[in-house]
């Protein structure tokens, strides 16, 4: 596998209108999109060369809801994009990673992603993502 590259950071949000984050530093949101499987809302925001991703839940039964009920809002996950994401995640399973997804799905903007369990990834949800058009290259 080829080295990843930092894709963006997610937080968790009961309001992307209403997140701190973005009146306090200025920042502005490039794109927002819900995606309806994961009953969530997102919004990317361009930090250099990665993003932020603020998660707000459009249903009280989302893993986002669920997780702000649990630990508040803050920080949900890490994301890195490999430009081979089914070779990357046979390739971290045979390692012994403990992979949440073995096989990719859709996530925001068409992107294809999987999660790595945090048993595995000292504590941190890690996302691998990449686009399925082009498996090569991955740019915002």
């Amino acid at each position: 596998m080829r080295k990843p590259r930092l894709d963006h950071i997610g937080i968790a949000v009961r309001s992307i209108e209403e997140a701190a984050l973005l009146r306090d530093l200025g920042l502005t949101v490039e794109h927002v999109e819900i995606v309806e499987t994961q009953k969530v809302k997102t919004a990317f925001i361009p930090v250099g060369d990665a993003n932020i991703e603020l998660l707000e839940p459009t249903a009280g039964d989302s893993p986002i809801a669920k997780f702000i009920e649990k630990r508040g809002e803050g920080f949900h996950h890490i994301a890195y994009a490999v430009e081979d994401i089914e070779g990357a995640l046979s390739e971290l399973e045979r390692s012994g990673v403990q992979l949440i997804d073995r096989v990719p799905r859709r996530g925001a903007e068409g992107l294809l992603i999987a999660f790595l369990h945090p048993h595995s990834t000292h504590g941190v949800l890690t996302e691998l993502c990449s686009k399925p058009e082009s498996p090569t290259t991955h740019t915002r």
